[in-house]
């Protein structure tokens, strides 16, 4: 692949900025995070980074969010299909959030939530990158969701609960250094579905 490709198996210099970004930007947040701390963590030269993002901070940021956003919803689908009752994948889901959490010392979490709350009211281009990311997060879960529970809008609106537990849960976590408030969160939002299939759903 020659210089522009893979080196001695390492991914190539551009993913290794936006690995270390997005490890960055959701330990420290993007106020947190310099440029020069993503280069020495991506072990890239600092003129790498406006070689492929010339605009900058902003741009990596919003690339990163909206990368790292459709990543991270594809590996909570897939750990949600490893379970085959809705309601125990979903318990099961906290419970391997928690054990993540944990693993890093309480560290990284969510790779958006950090951003997004800090820029929601004073970088507009993030901001949407945030909520374009959340908004494909609800459309895919309430296309899992929808699997056992028919209604559209139930559906929906178990989508909407299961991202708001489990970012509050990690607030929680990571702030008390404690596992339990993403495990209860998990009983918590077992319990919305299971009671949204008694009432409205189906068997798989």
């Amino acid at each position: 692949m020659g210089q522009h490709g893979q080196e001695q198996g390492r991914p190539d210099t551009r993913t290794r900025i936006q690995d270390a970004a997005t490890e960055l930007f959701r330990r420290n947040g993007y106020s947190g995070t310099g440029l020069k701390r993503i280069a020495a963590e991506a072990d890239a030269p600092f003129g790498s980074i406006y070689h492929f993002f010339p605009g900058g901070k902003q741009q990596l940021t919003e690339e990163t969010i909206r990368t790292a956003g459709a990543a991270y919803g594809r590996m909570v689908l897939a750990l949600l299909d490893t379970v085959a009752d809705p309601v125990e994948s979903v318990a099961h889901a906290f419970e391997a959030a928690a054990d993540d959490l944990e693993a890093t010392g309480y560290a990284d979490a969510c790779p958006i939530a950090t951003v997004a709350l800090e820029v929601a009211s004073t970088n507009e281009t993030l901001r949407v990158a945030t909520a374009d990311v959340f908004t494909e997060w609800v459309g895919a879960g309430e296309q899992w969701f929808a699997r056992w529970v028919p209604d559209p809008g139930a559906a929906r609106s178990l989508a909407h609960s299961l991202i708001m537990i489990l970012e509050g849960a990690f607030i929680l976590s990571r702030a008390t250094r404690d596992r339990e408030p993403l495990r209860a969160a998990g009983r918590s939002m077992a319990a919305l579905l299971r009671s949204a299939i008694e009432q409205t759903g189906r068997p798989s």
